[in-house]
């Protein structure tokens, strides 16, 4: 009787204290859920202005036109190389990575060559690049703020040539014929860009122009004096800076 009365007190007294074991455990503490993560996208779209620097080189061949038959007896070929400082204006936007754009580039230039005529000896021809103007049109791919591009569209050259007595002959450096133009051809380029700020990208870029050939009068004092074929084609390396206008981030959940 006594183990029974010892056995019901037990179960009691573990079931009393059961609960108050539990109550005993420290409550379970709450935890926020983690902030989702923000990925900030580059965006290229927008309005833009800048300045570029560089240099390059003209490649230019001359060829003589005979009066009479306009037979072309060579005159050679030199590079006209200098540097360049100028302006461009644009506008950009962008879908998904692509970009598209379009951009209106203006430069003051100095890229002057001469040579000597193989076949007149004692000629020498000597071009110069006063100025030149890009219109074009651009597409890209974009890695959030660095963007590889490509461009195309149309060029302006100001071309300035002199006819020059030759080093060794009687009034060497004298001018005896002058021509200026204004040359019209096409552009193809390509450039590298990182934004390193919301809206400021540096640059570097390449461009070759096409010109063509023309045939050129040279006069002197407003007579005729003779007529050169040439042609003409530019290379180029730049460096850019930009600042653009326009929302310079995306955020993306």
């Amino acid at each position: 009787m006594k183990k029974i009365l010892f056995s019901t007190i037990g179960m009691v007294v573990f079931g009393l204290s059961a609960p108050a074991s539990a109550a005993d455990l420290a409550a379970r503490p709450y935890t926020k859920a983690p902030a989702p993560m923000i990925a900030t996208i580059y965006d290229w779209s927008g309005f833009y202005i800048g300045i570029n620097g560089g240099g390059g080189s003209s490649r230019n061949c001359w060829d003589f036109v005979t009066p009479v038959a306009g037979a072309l007896i060579t005159d050679g070929c030199h590079n006209a190389t200098g540097g360049t400082v100028g302006g461009q204006v644009g506008y950009r936007w962008q879908s998904s990575q692509w970009v598209f754009g379009f951009e209106g580039q203006g430069n003051w230039a100095d890229f002057s060559g001469s040579n000597i005529s193989p076949t007149a000896l004692g000629q020498e021809n000597r071009s110069r690049i006063d100025a030149f103007g890009l219109i074009t049109g651009q597409i890209g791919y974009a890695w959030n703020n660095v963007l590889v591009y490509v461009k195309g569209g149309g060029a302006v050259v100001a071309d300035k040539y002199d006819l020059a007595v030759a080093p060794g002959f009687v009034g060497a450096g004298g001018i005896f014929g002058s021509a200026r133009e204004t040359r019209w051809g096409g552009t193809v380029g390509a450039g590298l860009e990182f934004g390193f700020t919301p809206n400021w990208s540096v640059g570097v870029e390449y461009d070759h122009i096409f010109l063509g050939h023309r045939n050129v009068d040279f006069t002197l004092g407003g007579a005729f004096v003779q007529t050169e074929r040439i042609g003409q084609d530019v290379d180029m390396g730049l460096v850019r800076l930009n600042y653009r206008w326009g929302g310079p981030m995306i955020a993306k959940y």
